[in-house]
């Protein structure tokens, strides 16, 4: 006979309260299919429907609304139970293996690195970089980062940034001898430092104007796959760079490099760490997820 497990017990309590798949995976750090097939098999096995469904809303049945009455106090105690336990356990201890983008790992990890080695001093934190996504699971990785729009539709997402602002740049030297950009048009007659992704073209330039995106394929002899190239190339005036407003900050601060078209500037989709499945999430993985949420809630 099948044994229910805990996790479709906290499912069904989770779109309950929240009356809402896409809440209780939230809250449930799992992926909204995730959610929809556990509640879906339990359903199965009981032979009784827990939920009406439309597009717009969930609400328990009958059936469903006796069922949440008898388990919840059961899975109160047993988490109280475990969460007893978890009060005696010692600090995470070993290695977390992280997969990420040069610049995201720069971006995210740089402020979170220090607090979180300070915090937990038998961690090892190792994180690997290259552009090129891979899967995280096969190559032997605890989680990935990548901007969200970019995360694996079958991962758990945990949100890091709502967005990433751009900027395109040049330097003193590069715009004291060719035309400041002042319409998007004018790009076209400038020589810009491109950036080729891993296994793609060069790609085009995005803006936006009264939230419509708009695209530009830019010209330039220099095409490069690293932003901290792009960058070094923009204050050598070598062209025009768009890239993440993080890696130019500090620049556009002492002068070293000059923001243009500003007006017209598109965020990037937000970052995430990500990981595959919901149980038996590493120590390690689950502390750090805590203080990615933790100074989420700091920045509010």
């Amino acid at each position: 006979m099948y044994k229910h497990g805990l996790v479709e017990l906290e499912v069904v309590l989770a779109v309950a309260d929240k009356q809402s798949f896409r809440a209780a995976a939230v809250e449930l750090d799992m992926s909204t299919t995730g959610v929809s097939n556990a509640l879906r098999g339990l359903e199965a096995r009981l032979g009784e429907r827990l939920f009406h469904r439309t597009t717009r809303s969930v609400a328990l049945t009958d059936a469903g609304r006796r069922f949440v009455e008898q388990i919840r106090p059961a899975v109160a105690n047993i988490n109280a139970a475990m969460a007893s336990l978890q009060e005696h356990k010692p600090v995470p201890t070993g290695t977390l293996r992280i997969n990420s983008s040069l610049g995201a790992a720069l971006m995210v990890f740089q402020p979170l690195v220090r607090q979180f080695l300070s915090r937990y001093p038998g961690m090892t934190l190792e994180i690997a970089t290259q552009e090129k996504r891979v899967d995280i699971v096969a190559d032997g990785f605890d989680a990935g980062l990548r901007l969200s729009s970019d995360v694996p539709g079958d991962m758990i997402r945990v949100a890091i940034t709502d967005s990433v602002p751009i900027a395109v740049v040049a330097s003193p030297d590069f715009l004291a001898t060719h035309a400041t950009p002042a319409r998007l048009e004018d790009l076209q007659a400038l020589p810009c430092i491109r950036a080729r992704y891993p296994g793609g073209m060069a790609a085009p330039w995005e803006f936006s104007e009264n939230d419509r995106p708009i695209i530009v394929e830019v010209q330039g002899s220099l095409i490069l796959d690293a932003p901290l190239m792009m960058l070094e190339a923009a204050r050598n005036g070598l062209g025009l760079a768009q890239l993440p407003r993080w890696y130019v900050e500090n620049d556009i601060r002492k002068g070293r490099l000059i923001e243009v078209l500003a007006q017209w500037a598109k965020p990037l989709p937000g970052l995430s760490l990500y990981y595959a499945g919901h149980r038996h999430i590493p120590a390690g993985l689950r502390a750090l997820i805590d203080l990615i949420h933790e100074q989420r809630r700091a920045d509010l």
